[in-house]
């Protein structure tokens, strides 16, 4: 960058020297007036000229041709790994080095994939809604010197509910090593504080072929607004860690959320802060309900301290009295039921006290609390596909199909309607406009009737017994017709029929590690089980599998078992897996089933494999909580 520097001000210092020329032959042969009369002239010309310098500046903006971002200042606190874009994401290790002949961040991966989280909207300031587009280049290199083709994406999340949306990049020549890429905010969004750009390498050609994990380099990076003006970046912002809460994995369902109001604090390992509860959350704590708590800590946990219950000073969620808190892998949310407050507190929340503390073991901090009402994700397992159904709509707009056959015979009690869709509001529910009832609409909360959803709001579920409630018992009377809708512009990609099936909530389940891998349509990959795996694998417990694939499905396989290679879950013997498209759950009855009872006779080895593409992110087998 220095070399790219120091050309560039030579050439304006040329070029200056060159004007410079021109204007004095100009004002020699042109310049009829007095020295005074120039000298004013000149004079009213420069002012004129800072004027209109000074009127056409934008505040907070780069000279036209500079980036926003060079390295050449050694900072890079606003770079830091994501963890949002992606289960697979690594904890890549990052430093300035010299690249290509300038300073460069240099991302060195750790045997996942480098998600590379850029703060943008601290570096721009005020100027972070005015970002339209991000240039930047981006190069690779191998350990072993040789060059292999590398892929990415560029992702924004962008708007109120930091929505997803992304652009790839790939290098796939040697001689196109480095390459600038971009992203461009999309024209149905815009940029703004709390949003943020990731970038990210997710296929590694010479990783995939054996060799050396590849190293990325990104440089230069430009941030323009929608005229192609550069804006200018503060490199002295920080990076936060995004929570954008995706990671839904052993937690209940919370609908009906009450918010509890400024709870936002923090405190040091074993110190206790929080708040006095107000009406509305001492009315929410009712039995069925739970308590969710957003946070960071350094060890991952988190629970709640009850200073002034009648019962005592209560700590409940840490295992005491083997009531231990439900928290996702990814260590940033907990929840904790009424059930288990009450087993300590007592079943009269008027004896509770007024205090509800938050605590952990190491550093903590709480960035909200709520109370809702807990119910279990559903899967839709043996689902029937409702063929043809893609379509969208704007915002409160209805579209659909009238429903086949096989779709209305699917449609049976203890069945579920599962819609895959995206949404600018991230809601999604049907209308029956035929019904016999009259024209109705169903789960968007009327009646209290909610559409089961996700946290990446993309899949909502409605169940046959939702629909009945509001359109009658009789299938024969909910008219030929089903609709989506929901409160923002909406696109649906698929609708299916299937039969509920209740996903467990696991407490404190084994991790098996190292338990990332990927593979292509109906094929395996995986991991031979480690000893606290096979003494995890006992009548009742679950493996649990957090994975994106192509058609949303994932199963098991069991290679080396002495009844014989083995698939479950995809159907087979009547054997499915409960899959959210962002979780699995196969119980060890029904490995017990195709395998046999002595998980001794298992073999050592267990892998993953989907109908389409896959990628799992990790493994864990826990006890369902009662």
């Amino acid at each position: 960058m220095k070399a790219k520097k120091m050309t560039a001000l030579l050439l304006s210092v040329a070029m200056g020297v060159s004007l410079c020329a021109c204007g004095g032959n100009d004002a020699q042969n042109t310049s009829t007036g007095t020295p005074e009369s120039q000298q004013a002239a000149e004079a009213g010309t420069e002012q004129a000229q800072t004027e209109a310098n000074e009127e056409k500046a934008p505040e907070a903006q780069a000279a036209p041709g500079e980036v926003s971002i060079d390295f050449e200042d050694g900072l890079f606190g606003f770079i830091g790994n994501d963890k949002t874009a992606s289960g697979a994401a690594d904890d890549s290790v990052f430093s300035i080095e010299d690249y290509n002949g300038s300073k460069a961040l240099k991302v060195t991966a750790q045997g996942k994939q480098p998600f590379v989280g850029i703060q943008a909207d601290a570096l721009l300031g005020d100027n972070a809604s005015k970002l339209k587009t991000v240039e930047l280049t981006i190069g690779t290199e191998n350990p072993d010197g040789q060059f292999f083709a590398c892929s990415g994406n560029i992702y924004g999340f962008v708007g109120e509910e930091n929505t997803k949306t992304n652009e790839a990049w790939s290098v796939y020549l040697e001689n196109g090593n480095p390459k600038t890429v971009s992203y461009t905010v999309p024209n149905n969004q815009s940029f703004g504080a709390g949003n943020f750009i990731v970038v990210s390498l997710e296929t590694d050609n010479g990783k995939d072929k054996g060799a050396a994990q590849a190293n990325m380099y990104i440089d230069n990076i430009v941030f323009k607004d929608a005229d192609g003006n550069v804006l200018s970046a503060d490199t002295s912002a920080e990076y936060v860690a995004a929570s954008t809460g995706a990671d839904r994995a052993n937690l209940y369902v919370v609908t009906k959320a009450v918010n509890f109001e400024g709870f936002a604090c923090k405190g040091d390992g074993w110190a206790q802060n929080g708040f006095d509860m107000p009406q509305e959350i001492l009315d929410a704590l009712v039995p069925g309900s739970v308590v969710e708590i957003s946070y960071t800590s350094d060890n991952g946990d988190m629970w709640l301290v009850m200073p002034d219950a009648a019962a005592g000073w209560m700590r409940v969620g840490n295992g005491d009295g083997d009531v231990f808190a439900y928290r996702n892998n990814a260590g940033n949310i907990a929840q904790i039921t009424y059930e288990q407050l009450a087993s300590v507190c007592g079943d009269d929340v008027s004896t509770w006290g007024a205090r509800m503390q938050c605590e952990a073991s190491g550093a903590w901090e709480v960035s909200s609390v709520k109370v809702g009402m807990k119910s279990n994700p559903i899967a839709a397992v043996g689902a029937v596909n409702f063929e043809g159904f893609v379509c969208s709509g704007d915002g409160w707009a209805q579209n659909g199909f009238d429903m086949p056959q096989e779709i209305l015979d699917a449609l049976v009690p203890g069945s579920v309607v599962e819609i895959s869709y995206t949404s600018d509001n991230g809601d999604m529910w049907l209308v029956m406009p035929d019904a016999a009832a009259g024209w109705m609409r169903v789960g968007n909360g009327d009646g209290d009737v909610f559409a089961y959803r996700n946290n990446a709001g993309n899949i909502a579920q409605i169940t046959y017994e939702q629909l009945a409630s509001v359109c009658g018992d009789d299938v024969s009377t909910w008219g030929a017709r089903m609709q989506c809708e929901a409160s923002g512009a909406w696109e649906v990609y698929g609708v299916k029929v299937g039969k509920v099936q209740e996903m467990k909530v696991l407490s404190q389940p084994t991790v098996f590690e190292g338990f990332v891998c990927s593979g292509d349509g109906w094929a395996q990959n995986g991991f031979d089980m480690p000893q606290e795996i096979l003494d995890a694998l006992v009548p009742g417990a679950v493996v649990q599998v957090s994975y994106k694939s192509d058609n949303g499905d994932m199963w098991l396989v069991i290679p080396d078992a002495v009844a014989g290679w083995m698939r479950v879950g995809n159907g087979d013997g009547d054997v499915f897996a409960s899959c959210t498209g962002s979780v699995c759950q196969l119980t060890y009855e029904q490995l017990a089933s195709i395998c046999g009872d002595d998980v001794s006779t298992w073999g050592a080895r267990m892998q993953c494999e989907a109908s389409g593409a896959w990628e799992v992110y990790s493994v864990v087998v826990g006890i369902p909580a009662e």
